[in-house]
């Protein structure tokens, strides 16, 4: 009953920046939160960062400081823009969509940082 979409991975230098976006469709009235994660090789699946529906925000310590979750209901669209992106960002990235029914995840864009 959700869809998600997502677009604006690719290969950034180290330093540079990049935003994400995920468009949602379907029954998005029922979606209570939503957030990011990202998978690199030989590391487990990991929240980036979380969004309610009252606005508070959670990231890991890992990319506080460089990376801002927001939503514009107007576009039903998240974003994860991420700015001073390290080699250690490079991970395939997820948009995950909590609704009343469950969980309805994106297909996942990669993103390369090159040193």
């Amino acid at each position: 009953q959700v869809q998600l979409v997502e677009s604006g991975g690719g290969l950034v230098q180290a330093g540079g920046s990049l935003r994400l976006s995920c468009a949602a469709s379907g029954s998005i009235f029922s979606i209570v939160g939503m957030g990011w994660y990202r998978q690199a090789p030989g590391k487990q699946r990991e929240l980036v960062a979380a969004i309610t529906r009252s606005g508070s925000t959670n990231y890991a310590d890992s990319v506080k400081g460089r990376f801002t979750i927001s939503i514009d209901n107007a576009k039903n669209t998240l974003y994860l823009q991420m700015n001073s992106l390290k080699p250690e960002d490079t991970a395939v990235y997820y948009c995950k969509a909590d609704h009343l029914l469950g969980s309805s995840w994106g297909q996942g864009t990669q993103v390369t940082v090159s040193s």
